[in-house]
């Protein structure tokens, strides 16, 4: 069963984009932008194109999300139509999301040869 419930689905082609909104249920309080259209790229089998989180909006008293995303072929037009605030939201959340991935990656690189190194002296 998939927790992502599709409300509409248009395709404007006025402006060369598809619009979806759908409910998440379940994940109220905890669902991010990014991770959300994640979840709606996988979905809907959009890869490789530019899905951008519009406006995720919470219900009071239900655990109950409601996001908007608008779907571009291409990311030139995207960056047209769109107001480059939320680009750079975007770009900024990306940003801290893979330094904090490199920092534990390092973490785990200076940690293991730490272990192997307390493993050697007790066989010692």
């Amino acid at each position: 069963m998939s927790i992502i419930e599709t409300i509409t689905d248009v395709d404007n082609r006025f402006l060369s984009r598809r619009e979806l909104t759908c409910n998440f249920a379940g994940l109220g309080g905890k669902l991010k932008s990014l991770e959300a259209a994640d979840m709606v790229t996988k979905e809907f089998k959009l890869d490789g194109k530019v899905v951008v989180p519009m406006r995720l909006k919470t219900h009071v008293g239900k655990s109950l999300i409601t996001g908007t995303f608008y779907v571009y072929d291409d990311e030139g037009l995207a960056k047209k139509h769109i107001n480059p605030k939320i680009f750079s939201r975007l770009d900024k959340t990306k940003a801290k999301i893979a330094e904090a991935e490199s920092a534990t990656k390092e973490t785990e690189a200076t940690d293991t040869p730490a272990e192997e190194a307390k493993a050697g002296d007790k066989t010692e």
